[in-house]
């Protein structure tokens, strides 16, 4: 996914209007992904080539026009799914403590203590330190 062609089409408010509306049907992994890059791009330590993938990317989370459409349920939020885990992968070195915090912080708003601690949760936590390890490690030949 090229994702500066999307770059465009993000805007804080339509970003939180979508995640509110869409919330509950794409669930706690969704969002937190979602707030994970949205927390990450207004941090002043993530370089500018890792905000413009993540308002690539939160962009087309917000484009009416998806490759799959989101009224289709479950599969319609596949490509969002995919997209929000790429540019998770690609900008994981930017998604510090601070970020993380933020970001839990408002999931608690969306859904309550519990989905904070989700396994689904603690799954993109440890991606995140897979990818941030596997970005400071040493190439070896």
């Amino acid at each position: 996914m090229d994702a500066s062609k999307y770059q465009k089409y993000f805007n804080p408010e339509d970003f939180w209007s979508k995640l509110k509306k869409g919330a509950k049907k794409v669930g706690s992994k969704a969002v937190y992904s979602g707030l994970l890059l949205y927390y990450a791009v207004e941090s002043p330590r993530t370089p500018l080539k890792a905000k413009v993938q993540i308002y690539g990317t939160l962009g087309y989370l917000i484009l009416p026009l998806d490759l799959i459409p989101d009224l289709l349920p479950i599969v319609g939020y596949v490509d969002d799914l995919s997209a929000l885990g790429l540019a998770l992968a690609v900008v994981a070195k930017n998604i510090d403590d601070d970020v993380k915090f933020k970001a839990k912080s408002k999931l608690r708003d969306f859904f309550g203590d519990e989905a904070v601690k989700s396994k689904d949760i603690i799954d993109i936590d440890g991606k995140i330190v897979a990818d941030q390890e596997k970005k400071e490690a040493p190439e070896q030949h």
